[in-house]
C-alpha cells in the first residue's frame, strides 16, 4: 500500500516537522510517514444496542489496515437511537444526526488529510451518515455494517 498523496500534505518536508511531531505523539515512527493514513470512523457507543458490538469490528479493521501497510487513525462518531428518543423532544435530533455523522467523518478525514476512510456503523443513522460523507469526499472508502442487534431475553 503506497498511495499517501493526500497525507503527504502533513507528513512530507522540513516545514512539516511540527505536524510529524504531533503524529509521533499518537504512535507514528519514522517509517510510518510514507504510509497512507486511513481514517477509521468508529460508530461504537453504549447508548444504543445497535452500536455496542462495533468496537470489536473497528479494532479488527485497525489491525487489518496495519497489516496491509496503512496507518489507521481511529475516531468516533455520534449516534442517536430512534427507539430510545421516540415520543420525546429527542426525536428532533434523530434525523439531523445523519448530517452530523457525515460532517464529523468528512471533517476528520479532510481536516487531517487522510488518504482513505473505513467507516463502521450499526444504526439507521450511522449508515446513511457514513455514506453521505463517503460520497462527498471522493477518497477511497469502505463502509462496514456492524450487524444486527442481539435478541434480548425476558426472565432469562
Amino acid at each position: 500500500m503506497a498511495d499517501n498523496r493526500r497525507s503527504q500534505e502533513v507528513t512530507k518536508g522540513d516545514s512539516r516537522s511540527p505536524n510529524r511531531a504531533m503524529l509521533r505523539a499518537v504512535g507514528f515512527g519514522d517509517d510510518d510517514f510514507t504510509k497512507p493514513i486511513v481514517g477509521l470512523a468508529n460508530g461504537y457507543s453504549t447508548i444504543t444496542p445497535c452500536n455496542m458490538g462495533i468496537n470489536t469490528l473497528a479494532l479488527r479493521a485497525e489491525s487489518a489496515l496495519k497489516d496491509a501497510g496503512a496507518m489507521p487513525q481511529m475516531f468516533g462518531t455520534i449516534t442517536i437511537s430512534d427507539g430510545i428518543s421516540m415520543g420525546t423532544e429527542g426525536m428532533k435530533y434523530s434525523l439531523v444526526s445523519r448530517d452530523v455523522i457525515a460532517d464529523s467523518i468528512e471533517t476528520a478525514c479532510n481536516g487531517q488529510s487522510m488518504d482513505a476512510v473505513l467507516a463502521v456503523g450499526g444504526c439507521d443513522k450511522n449508515m446513511p451518515g457514513a455514506m453521505l460523507a463517503i460520497a462527498r469526499m471522493n477518497i477511497p472508502s469502505i463502509f462496514v455494517y456492524g450487524g444486527t442487534i442481539k435478541p434480548g431475553k425476558h426472565n432469562g
